[in-house]
């Protein structure tokens, strides 16, 4: 089957209905993936509010002519589609084509009986959002499409399965399913010539077997093939085998499928937990939403490796795809990466949490997108489970449970090989029950509970009624997903012996005793953030506001709060103070970590959300607080930390464990240096030092890669920083930076992490935000691209990256 890139020809631009469009609304020119909103102007009034980020819904055409050769007409002609946002209704040549509600499934268009053959055809894509979703969705073709051209006797879409059941250090047992179609009118009799090939394209085993395939037919061929001495896939060991499939006719290929997969083993019990390969893991994880920060929803590739990459980096090694399933893009990035994936399928089932959302589709699609799902992770080792629902209200009744077990059965007779998983919140599972249950509590304990409203949310999850009610959702599911539960990991191993936990949403203030819970006990197999990168959307739910505090709608903060600021990692990919405390407590760093918190707010006392971490700054940099009080934190896992300021010691705390591996100064800002040493048993385990910078500003550009390719799934990603001549960065020094893009390429994106932003990503000119902002390059043919960066009182920067075919 030949797969060739759809994404580039298209034209988007507001629906036109019945009526032509006025002059000024006329189409723009767009290579996909293309995300229509994130070039919205935001606002308080915006319909979906917060939730979007006061982005506005819409409703788009996108179009594109493409011409079909005579010859194809004894060809099978389909249109993949792997992500459209969302209620997607497909026309070619005029003619309806086809239809899919769900936004995060990949879904194919069948296309011969709309074509016009050697001639120039068109297909049309209406796009809808609405107030349809918690979180930035984005709108429009938002992912890859492809078209794929096949003979009358061809594979299936998707129609090739790897699975490895048998695995010793002597040999793998490989087993190889190919699902072929025969849309001719006559029989067809074939040979399936299959080969597996190592990393180094040896190939390692083959087969070759006849297969008769009847039209109107979908015929399965199933082979077993011995790979001697396997070198297995782990997170350590990322290695990877390539399967290639054919159908024979004779000496004639009439098709080929190619897939890479890992060989690996799972196995799960509620004494040691999980283990890959014989081996217990304890999984450090990360939720992440699907947007890409300043290029909003588009699922260019290369974005999606690059958070792959800075979320290893960070000591993560895996993901929860929240709360929709994962693109191909990042499902290739975590195999070749190394990164396990908990894929999921729904934050929605039969009851809306938004007025438009999916639960009006999911009683007639969820089992074609289940379907969907489960086909695009078959073959890729770094998935080990399926989240079936998040957060679903219905799991706490019986008629939820059913459902559940519908979903759970579905993947399990599709895929035997993984575990499923339902991420259950117990507060939203009681919640229409909640006032009763809180009025029949001692007054003393809801008191103490509403401390905060993350207590709260546990407080609910650890009353007997809750158990009792999710207790049939849980026992659908290999694994019960505990999202703000963790004091109930302990306790429920008495009700539930043989239940396996995984955190599968946290706090972030809770890392040190979640992860020492997740470690003192085998039943619980690992804690998932909320969340490893920040988003889009869910405006301010982690915010920390000083003064009058903004007020939204539920957990978002006022308008012009835009990202939810509750990420280890911010949009632009830089790593926030908690990823590092992060990594400490998982026993990944062993030198000290220095955040300093924002001298201009000493001594106000902050106003948090659950989700919320300290307002500080890795950073000695504070021009104009001179002789000012400040508060610094050191994180450690040392006993004990000295902080030095200019050589002279301010004093030393405890750190560590016992203290949540983090150490608080209160001193005065000298400009100068200031040193964290770690000490354990009296001796020196490590330090840091941060230094001022000086008062020259400077721009600095940092690319990521200074070559890559000349396709639509390649970007470059450029840090653009003020900094002194030594390269320390000057948060304080905040200005407008102009990014001017030539030759072969465009700019994509530009933005900065600041989580109140009012300024547009589309535009050429941003603010910096701590000193930092961010310029994503995207190619549009081989050759080279100039880039130039100007900032007021600066010297201009040009940088140069080559595209390459």
């Amino acid at each position: 089957m030949i797969r060739v890139s759809f994404n580039e020809g298209w034209t988007v631009g507001p629906n036109s209905g019945f009526f032509n469009m006025a002059p000024d609304q006329m189409p723009e020119q767009v290579t996909l993936p293309h995300d229509a909103m994130i070039s919205k102007l935001r606002s308080e009034n915006a319909v979906s509010g917060g939730k979007k980020g006061y982005f506005p819904d819409g409703t788009y055409d996108y179009v594109k002519k493409f011409h079909v050769p005579e010859t194809y007409k004894e060809k099978r002609i389909t249109i993949e589609f792997e992500g459209v946002y969302m209620n997607a209704m497909v026309y070619i040549n005029g003619d309806f084509a086809g239809q899919h509600p769900y936004g995060y499934s990949s879904f194919y268009i069948k296309a011969d009986r709309f074509l016009k053959y050697g001639e120039d055809n068109e297909i049309k894509v209406v796009t809808k959002s609405s107030d349809d979703s918690r979180w930035y969705t984005g709108t429009g073709i938002y992912r890859d499409t492809k078209m794929m051209v096949a003979n009358l006797v061809h594979f299936q879409v998707d129609g090739l399965q790897i699975t490895t059941p048998e695995i010793s250090n002597e040999y793998a047992i490989v087993n190889v399913a190919t699902f072929v179609e025969n849309e001719g009118v006559n029989p067809q009799t074939t040979r399936i010539s299959t080969e597996i090939l190592d990393a180094e394209g040896n190939v390692v085993a083959f087969d070759h077997s006849p297969l008769t395939v009847f039209a109107g037919e979908v015929t399965t061929m199933r082979q077993r093939l011995v790979v001697k001495l396997p070198k297995l896939w782990s997170v350590e060991t990322s290695y990877l085998y390539t399967c290639n499939s054919r159908v024979m006719d004779g000496d004639n290929i009439l098709d080929e499928e190619m897939s890479t997969f890992g060989i690996r083993s799972l196995s799960l019990n509620a004494e040691q937990g999980l283990s890959i390969n014989g081996e217990i893991v304890k999984l450090r994880g990360a939720c992440i939403h699907h947007d890409n920060g300043v290029i909003g929803a588009a699922t260019i590739g290369r974005a999606e490796e690059r958070r792959i990459e800075i979320l290893k980096e960070a000591g993560f090694n895996a993901i929860r795809s929240s709360h929709q399933p994962l693109s191909k893009a990042m499902l290739d990035a975590c195999d070749r990466l190394g990164m396990l994936v908990m894929d999921e399928s729904f934050d929605i089932w039969t009851n809306t949490k938004s007025d438009f959302d999916y639960a009006l589709n999911f009683p007639v699609w969820w089992e074609r997108d289940i379907e969907a799902m489960v086909n695009k992770d078959f073959n890729h080792p770094s998935v080990i489970m399926y989240s079936i629902g998040n957060e679903i209200k219905e799991t706490g009744s019986a008629n939820g449970a059913a459902w559940g077990r519908k979903l759970a059965e579905k993947i399990r007779r599709m895929d035997s090989t993984r575990y499923v998983i339902n991420s259950i919140n117990g507060f939203v599972s009681v919640m229409d029950k909640l006032k009763d249950i809180m009025s029949s509590q001692p007054s003393g304990d809801v008191n103490s509970a509403m401390a905060s409203a993350g207590d709260m949310i546990k407080y609910v999850q650890g009353l007997e009624f809750v158990k009792n009610a999710t207790a049939e959702s849980f026992a659908a599911v290999d694994i019960a997903g505990y999202n703000y539960a963790d004091n109930c990991y302990v306790p429920d191993k008495e009700f539930y012996p043989n239940r396996v936990i995984c955190g599968s949403e946290t706090f972030p203030k809770d890392i040190a005793n979640n992860w020492k819970l997740v470690q003192e006990n085998g039943h619980v197999i690992g804690d998932f953030t909320w969340t490893g990168w920040d988003y889009l959307g869910e405006s301010g739910l982690g915010r920390v506001e000083y003064g009058e505090v903004s007020r939204g709608l539920g957990a978002s903060g006022a308008f012009p709060w835009l990202t939810a600021h509750c990420g280890d990692i911010d949009i632009t990919g830089h790593r926030l103070p908690v990823s590092y405390y992060r990594e400490i407590v998982f026993g990944l760093r062993k030198q000290p970590y220095i955040a300093v918190q924002r001298p201009a707010h000493y001594g106000e006392q902050p106003t948090m959300m659950p989700w919320s971490w300290s307002d500080a700054v890795s950073s000695w940099s504070w021009e104009g607080f001179e002789g000012k009080p400040v508060k610094v934190e050191v994180y450690s896992d040392a006993t004990e930390v000295e902080l030095l300021i200019n050589g002279k010691s301010v004093g030393k705390a405890d750190a560590g464990e016992a203290h949540d591996f983090k150490a608080l100064f209160d001193t005065v800002y000298q400009h100068g240096e200031v040193v964290a040493i770690a000490y354990s048993d009296g001796k020196e385990t490590g330090r840091m030092t941060l230094v001022s910078a000086e008062s020259e500003v400077n721009v600095q550009l940092e690319i990521d890669r200074t070559q890559i390719k000349a396709d639509d799934t390649d970007l470059a990603f450029v840090t653009i920083s003020l900094v002194d001549d030594k390269g320390v960065v000057k948060p304080l020094a905040d200005r407008k930076v102009s990014v001017t893009v030539n030759g072969a390429g465009i700019l994509q994106g530009l933005g900065s992490a600041n989580p109140k932003n009012e300024e547009s990503y589309v535009n050429s000119t941003h603010f910096t935000y701590d000193g930092r902002v961010l310029a994503v390059i995207r190619p549009t043919e081989a050759g080279s691209i100039e880039m130039r960066v100007e900032a007021e009182g600066c010297a201009t920067k040009t940088a140069k990256i080559e595209v390459c075919k």
